[in-house]
């Protein structure tokens, strides 16, 4: 494929302006490949302008983890080797890589996608949907996806994560009304402290008044107005008729 023919075609299928002068002033395919954006440029004149996979800047794109994994899901549109080793250093394409093109557990990738609790978290739900001991550590430094991965894989109370889910009340509550289903009193005092959580705690934990942290609820107007509502109101009337 001819470099100025290349650029020809990439001005037909509108091409942006900054790409095009960028490639205009350059000398052929060795100067473009050395180009921060070359990957990027390569994978859209295959996906926009051939619409088929280009032989000739597969070199370029496989160095990229981002534009490897889209130029296998996009134009190849099943495995490609060439690109797999670049993708498989990255977490976050690595496991759209397992996910999306693969379909199933990609063991090599599996180093990379465990030290990052988002993709730790997202592959043991979306491929592996079991429990992953390998990314364990990294999800349970997480609390969202410490919570998460409790709620939809492990099924249970998780230990081993719960000291990073008790320093931030949001997902303490949410721990406790989804995976707990019942009081946390190791938490409370912490959830307490806020006063929005503190009242979904109060209506979905408790399921009635909690006096402990009424003081702090009623210092948020929204919070203190739900609580009279639907807990100090309806759920503590309750209460006082049984």
């Amino acid at each position: 494929m001819e470099f100025h023919d290349a650029i020809a075609r990439a001005r037909q299928a509108g091409a942006c302006r900054e790409a095009l002068e960028a490639v205009e002033s350059m000398s052929g395919w060795n100067e473009f490949a050395l180009h921060p954006r070359a990957a990027e440029w390569a994978m859209w004149y295959a996906s926009n302008v051939m619409q088929d996979r280009v032989r000739r800047l597969e070199p370029i794109i496989a160095r990229h983890p981002e534009y490897a994994y889209r130029y296998a899901s996009e134009v190849i549109r099943a495995r490609w080797p060439q690109g797999e080793a670049a993708i498989a250093k990255d977490a976050q394409w690595a496991w759209r890589y397992a996910k999306h093109v693969i379909g199933g557990p990609w063991p090599q990738a599996e180093p990379a996608i465990s030290q990052h609790p988002e993709w730790a978290c997202c592959y043991a739900v979306d491929v592996i949907r079991a429990r992953w001991p390998q990314g364990e550590p990294a999800i349970a430094r997480n609390p969202y996806y410490a919570y998460y991965y409790a709620r939809k894989i492990i099924r249970a109370p998780w230990p081993e994560a719960e000291p990073v889910m008790a320093q931030h009340a949001q997902w303490a509550y949410c721990y406790a009304r989804d995976v707990i289903r019942g009081r946390w009193t190791q938490v409370e005092a912490a959830i307490a402290k806020h006063p929005h959580w503190a009242y979904c705690y109060a209506r979905h934990v408790i399921g009635g008044r909690w006096p402990e942290a009424e003081p702090v609820i009623a210092r948020d107007g929204f919070a203190a107005h739900y609580y009279d509502c639907t807990v100090r109101g309806v759920l503590g009337r309750k209460e006082e008729e049984k």
